[in-house]
């Protein structure tokens, strides 16, 4: 006789058919529902980005542009070279700016001492610059006179450029209407004129804003980043090392890696109050340094460095480790030849992301003393200089209008820097990872 139990089917009753099928559809549905909000907050997010990035290119791209003006001015030698003498030093020592001044003066004859003003108005307070490089460059023209391109004044610029509203009641403007006739009849003689704007590049920050540049600000967050990176780099790795590779797992290793996690986190004006009360008030460094700011920007990046280095090395497959100590490599050797240079391009990318986050900290520079306006263009780390965003901040807090493109100018330059960081750190992982 078999032992065998025969097997009964089972029989699913329609209600119970039911119940399932609108489970699973709710299920779907919840499923559906969930891939919709996640695109719908990706969309919104990637709108959001566009509308900033749209706004501050739409504001700062003008700063990339300036506007010339072509005038007419005596070249007067008794003016400019006193006694007849014709020499580069005597010439550049003369004032081209009241020379300037008195041609516009002698050709339009204004009435009474504010359409004087006005009139001069009309250029930048930097034009006898050019018109002294003009004359350094052409001797000759000593004593005639040349229509000379020189820079208009920030007012002219954004009328010009669209900034300001020329139709606008003469009591809603900055510019007046007798500024606005000569301004026409320029226009309609061609010598008005909108060039790119080197000057922004290669100057450094003015009251003038026709006359702002970064360049100082460039050179002074050049100078910080080298500070940052030769003390971050090194420290940050060696700190990595030792801690995944040689050091013993106790309690007071457990202590330091709970301490620098939580570094990570930490304001980025806690290390600004650090470097004030350290750096220049114990040790009495120089204020508003590169050098001051790069040493505070390192205790900042330090934290990112070390973890980004400790996760680089423990990816690092363990049997790269086994095979050089199985050729009696020692833990030296295996982990200066084999395992560190294995790790480093994941080390490298986290110090890239890292420096990225530094040359966009503004907080714990303002409180070591970055925040001071700095005309003169650092050449050094000792000498005093501003960065990017402080200059950037510094910017934004100055009411003309012609601060605001400058403003959104710096930014987009601070972004194209940032992104060309993050896009090297993003080649570097994809071009030297490893697929274990």
């Amino acid at each position: 006789m078999s032992d065998t139990i025969a097997e009964t089917p089972t029989v699913m009753i329609p209600d119970q058919k039911d119940r399932i099928a609108r489970r699973l559809g709710r299920r779907h549905a919840a499923e559906k529902r969930f891939r919709i909000y996640g695109i719908v907050a990706i969309g919104f997010a990637l709108a959001m980005l566009a509308f900033l990035l749209t706004t501050i290119v739409w504001n700062g791209y003008s700063a990339f542009f300036k506007t010339y003006v072509q005038i007419e001015i005596h070249l007067k030698k008794d003016e400019i070279a006193p006694g007849g003498r014709i020499d580069r030093a005597v010439l550049a020592k003369a004032d081209y700016q009241t020379l300037l001044r008195e041609s516009l003066i002698e050709k339009y004859k204004p009435e009474g001492r504010r359409a004087r003003r006005r009139l001069t108005g009309l250029v930048s307070i930097g034009a006898g610059e050019y018109i002294r490089d003009f004359v350094l460059a052409n001797p000759s023209v000593v004593g005639t006179t040349q229509s000379i391109w020189v820079p208009a004044s920030a007012d002219i610029d954004q009328l010009v450029k669209g900034g300001i509203d020329r139709n606008l009641p003469e009591t809603s403007r900055r510019i007046k209407n007798d500024q606005l006739a000569i301004l026409t009849r320029w226009e309609k003689e061609g010598r008005v004129e909108t060039r790119f704007n080197t000057g922004f590049f290669t100057q450094g920050d003015s009251r003038e804003p026709e006359q702002a540049g970064i360049w100082g600000a460039l050179a002074g967050s050049f100078f910080t980043m080298i500070v940052t990176l030769l003390l971050a780099f090194p420290i940050g790795v060696a700190t990595a090392v030792y801690l995944e590779e040689f050091a013993p797992k106790n309690r007071a290793t457990d202590l330091i890696e709970v301490n620098i996690n939580n570094l990570a986190a930490v304001p980025s004006i806690v290390f600004g109050l650090l470097g004030l009360a350290v750096f220049l008030n114990f040790f009495e460094l120089p204020r508003s340094a590169p050098l001051v700011g790069g040493m505070v920007l390192a205790l900042m990046t330090l934290p990112t460095i070390i973890i980004s280095g400790r996760a680089a090395l423990k990816a690092v497959p363990p049997s790269i480790r086994e095979a050089a100590y199985g050729l009696g490599a020692s833990r030296l050797q295996v982990t200066t030849h084999h395992v560190l240079p294995l790790s480093m391009p994941g080390i490298m990318t986290g110090t890239i992301i890292g420096m990225a986050q530094a040359l966009g900290e503004t907080a714990p520079l303002l409180m070591i003393g970055m925040v001071a306006f700095v005309v003169d263009i650092p050449g050094g780390p000792t000498d005093a200089a501003t960065v990017m965003p402080v200059q950037i901040f510094l910017w934004a807090d100055s009411p003309e209008r012609a601060f605001v493109e400058k403003t959104s100018g710096g930014i987009i330059v601070l972004l194209a820097f940032l992104i060309t960081m993050n896009a090297l750190a993003i080649v570097l992982r994809k071009r030297f990872e490893r697929r274990w």
